[in-house]
């Protein structure tokens, strides 16, 4: 899940995804590759102190097997947290080898045999932990939300991931984009997303997500809106754009 413009809808994305995947029965592994946290907080997935989390991972080579906590409430999602040591990584990575391919081989060695789906929650950068996030994916998600400024750095975004499926990752691909924050009141919405579509046709979901305050208000109750409201707009969309991708992966 990568976008390196803030605000874009990408840890409330991955969760409230995995949420609606692993309800309808699939297992799914959220990494929390962001230092703020967000996505461990969403999913009630303990992130503060000495609790051991995807930076010990990266820098310190724990097995992820030790850090992946199931979701409380929530059979079959599984969370791997981050702690605020997560800041400190981008500098520390520098210095190790195959700095890029940390979070590869970690999941290399991991036992995901019995995982649906793994979903990289990255950090609003294209920094060493995106970097390390798109050498491990196979697919890149970006969310793309229908505003003004929706695809101002998209391009830089675009080219870093051509440079690392030239030279790190020849599987890589962007497979999705989700139109994130649609509000159906103002014709600027709908003319971001018509240009969104002409630009990448058939990447795009047809589910688009609408502005939500039930989508805002899930986390700090340690939920995703899947939980919290499932009637909810944002909950019956995000339900829509998981069925969508699910489509989408069964029919290749």
């Amino acid at each position: 899940m990568a976008n390196q413009k803030g605000g874009v809808g990408k840890t409330t994305t991955s969760v409230n995804l995995a949420a609606a995947l692993s309800m309808h029965g699939q297992r799914v592994l959220v990494i929390d590759l962001d230092p703020q946290g967000n996505a461990s907080t969403a999913l009630a997935t303990e992130h503060r102190g000495d609790v051991p989390d995807i930076y010990q991972v990266l820098v310190d080579d724990l097995p992820m097997s030790e850090i992946v906590r199931e979701v409380p409430d929530m059979p079959g999602l599984y969370c791997a947290p981050a702690t605020i040591n997560l800041a400190g990584a981008e500098i520390e990575l520098v210095s190790l080898v195959a700095r890029e391919a940390r979070l590869r081989r970690a999941l290399a060695s991991f036992d995901s045999v019995e995982l649906d789906y793994i979903i990289i929650d990255c950090p609003p950068s294209l920094g060493l932990l995106t970097v390390n996030s798109l050498v491990a994916a196979e697919e890149v998600l970006i969310p793309i939300q229908c505003e003004y400024y929706a695809l101002e750095g998209l391009s830089q975004l675009l080219h870093n991931i051509d440079l690392i499926k030239a030279h790190l990752n020849a599987n890589l691909q962007v497979s999705t984009i989700l139109l994130t924050m649609y509000d159906g009141r103002t014709r600027l919405a709908s003319q971001v997303a018509d240009e969104v579509r002409v630009h990448f046709r058939e990447t795009v979901l047809d589910t688009v997500i609408p502005r939500s305050v039930r989508v805002s208000e899930a986390p700090s109750y340690g939920q995703s809106v899947m939980t919290y409201d499932p009637g909810s707009s944002g909950a019956t969309a995000y339900m829509d754009a998981a069925r969508e991708i699910a489509y989408r992966a069964a029919s290749v």
